[in-house]
């Protein structure tokens, strides 16, 4: 039986990252999942979760020999036992960035069989004050905070650097009924919106606070939309995947595009634009708030048309073949339900979106089994300070 190391104090050399915001090392033959370290980093790091097996997780403590790329982090509540938001403010920005493309190269040779250069790029607007939306929760003292990394402890704010400046302003200013959970946006035109979540009798409950109808601008339109519906975290993301879904896509004039996962529309917006009036854009979104917003939004365009549901579901009776698809799945990925049924549209280029990157690895690879390739990718550092990267794929 492997002994628990929890609370242990561990000194060793802190090796490459891993996905999830951590480095790995090893010692006596176990797997140690380093937070708040850097490769080739010396450090004493304090063992915080131990299950027994072969891995245990721990937090740098100590550093003995600091690497070259190690800042102070802006947050003092960046700290081992401090704020689970962030994962990287102990890293000077271009090296978050290149660690990231270390994690993304790493997962598409891993899981896909694709080895591929990779380089992570900035958007605009800095490492800072990015963040537009924000889950909180209130501690038991009644201020409203974020939980502790891998705990439910809640670490009280004062402020928040990554966040949009202005967002927490109305849910850090009043004191909550412990437990409360809060989720605050501010939109496109600077305006903050509050929720209220709850949970009753199972059913998922919430109460709006202030505004609830956002205003958003990318693709040349002007959105108007659920506050707290989908839409891209970073205030620069929507506009830019947008501008390379229309470089990429090249749906052609008179054809036909699939938008999957389609939130409002965005990526349709930019496909009817190509298809023309005479083409066919179908959006597929299972939110049938974003539905509805999305229908309002795109009025203008009668080429989209719009069905709520699963996707595999709504794919199977869609207008076949398919010039082009473009996909925007949730974290866990497409599938392979998914990429089967985009596969059986043949269409000529898939245009992905993906959040994250071993989930896209994992469905290139499924792709791969259809006889499509990646012929391009970007990758895009929608949210700094965190180990999260976006990344665009191109599939022919």
């Amino acid at each position: 039986m492997t002994e628990n190391w929890l609370g242990r104090v561990l000194e060793l050399e802190i090796g490459p990252v891993a996905h999830g915001g951590h480095c790995v090392s090893r010692v006596d033959g176990r797997v140690v999942f380093v937070r708040h370290g850097l490769p080739g980093e010396r450090v004493r790091a304090e063992v915080t979760e131990d299950k027994g097996g072969s891995f245990c997780r721990a937090d740098a403590v100590e550093v003995l020999d600091a690497s070259e790329h190690r800042v102070t982090p802006p947050c003092p509540l960046a700290t081992p036992g401090g704020c689970g938001g962030c994962d990287w403010q102990h890293a000077d920005p271009a090296y978050q960035r290149s660690l990231k493309a270390a994690v993304v190269a790493e997962q598409l040779e891993r899981l896909a069989g694709i080895t591929r250069d990779v380089v992570v790029e900035p958007l605009d607007g800095g490492p800072l004050g990015w963040r537009s939306r924000v889950r909180l929760v209130a501690g038991r003292d009644g201020r409203a905070g974020l939980r502790a990394h891998h705990s439910h402890r809640v670490v009280a704010l004062d402020a928040c650097p990554i966040a949009v400046p202005g967002t927490l302003d109305v849910a850090l200013a009043k004191r909550w009924r412990p437990g409360t959970e809060l989720e605050t946006t501010t939109d496109g035109d600077g305006h903050t919106h509050l929720r209220e979540l709850s949970t009753v009798h199972g059913r998922n409950k919430s109460r709006q606070l202030s505004g609830g109808l956002a205003v958003q601008h990318a693709a040349g339109r002007d959105w108007r939309l659920d506050a707290h519906g989908f839409w891209q975290v970073h205030p620069f993301a929507a506009d830019t995947f947008a501008q390379l879904v229309r470089e990429w896509a090249e749906a052609p004039r008179g054809g036909v595009a699939w938008d999957l996962y389609a939130g409002v529309g965005l990526f349709a917006s930019v496909l009817a634009e190509q298809v023309g009036p005479d083409g066919r854009v179908l959006a597929v979104e299972s939110g049938r708030q974003a539905v509805t917003d999305g229908e309002r939004n795109l009025a203008d365009l009668p080429q989209v048309s719009w069905r709520a549901g699963r996707v595999e579901h709504a794919l199977e009776d869609a207008p076949k073949p398919v010039d082009v698809v473009v996909l925007d799945p949730p974290r866990k990925g497409a599938g392979r339900a998914v990429v089967d049924a985009i596969a059986a549209g043949s269409p000529d280029r898939i245009v992905y979106v993906a959040c994250d990157p071993a989930a896209l690895a994992r469905d290139l690879a499924t792709f791969a089994d259809h006889g499509y390739s990646l012929t391009d990718l970007r990758a895009f550092d929608a949210f700094p300070m965190t180990h999260h990267v976006e990344c665009v794929a191109l599939l022919q």
